[in-house]
């Protein structure tokens, strides 16, 4: 598949109110700061809402964002694979910030927010090669516990997935609600507002 057609933060901030923008990172990390009217869909939960961009892109066009510009550039591809055309912002949140953009954070949201997902499996991926090294040093038999991470992470870069980020978003600190109902009816809000326009 060829890459999603992208747009920098300059040629965002242009076109801003043209565009219906959709962040697919987690929840929290999108409490923690986003551009300026962008709609929460994350990304585990695109193919629920593909029929309302769908609506959407019928529209206008869609910009999907994410925080560094790995998981816009997936959620583009699922898009397409579905007829939705996306363009992707690259750099992400980070680049718009970079350029001294402002972002918007919803009424209530942390004063420190959780840590980006690509940081947080860094974190968690690192942390576990290192406790198979050192528990290797108890019984060989822990060394496994560093290959499986390893492979695990081959696996994400070929694939261009990340089963830990999938596990990571879905610890409490990673979600603005511990209420599953009430995500689920802050999305659907979402999904309504995308198919009204």
């Amino acid at each position: 598949m060829t890459a999603p057609a992208s747009l920098d933060a300059a040629q965002t901030l242009a076109r801003l109110g043209e565009l219906t923008v959709v962040d697919v990172r987690s929840p929290a990390e999108y409490a923690g700061g986003h551009l300026p009217g962008a709609l929460n869909v994350p990304l585990d939960r695109l193919d629920r809402a593909v029929p309302a961009l769908k609506e959407a892109a019928a529209r206008g066009e869609l910009l999907v964002v994410c925080q560094s510009g790995n998981r816009s550039r997936t959620a583009c591809l699922r898009l397409a694979a579905h007829g939705v055309p996306a363009l992707d912002l690259a750099g992400g949140t980070s680049a718009w910030a970079a350029g001294g953009h402002a972002l918007d954070r919803p009424a209530g949201a942390p004063a420190r927010p959780p840590w980006a997902m690509d940081r947080q499996v860094r974190l968690a991926a690192g942390s576990l090669v290192l406790l198979g090294l050192l528990l290797a040093l108890a019984h060989p038999a822990f060394q496994l516990l560093s290959a499986a991470i390893a492979a695990g992470l081959v696996l994400s870069a070929l694939t261009n997935t990340c089963g830990m980020a999938a596990v990571l978003a879905r610890l409490p600190y990673n979600r603005t609600t511990s209420c599953t109902t009430a995500g689920e009816a802050t999305l659907e809000a979402t999904l309504n507002r995308l198919r009204r326009g």
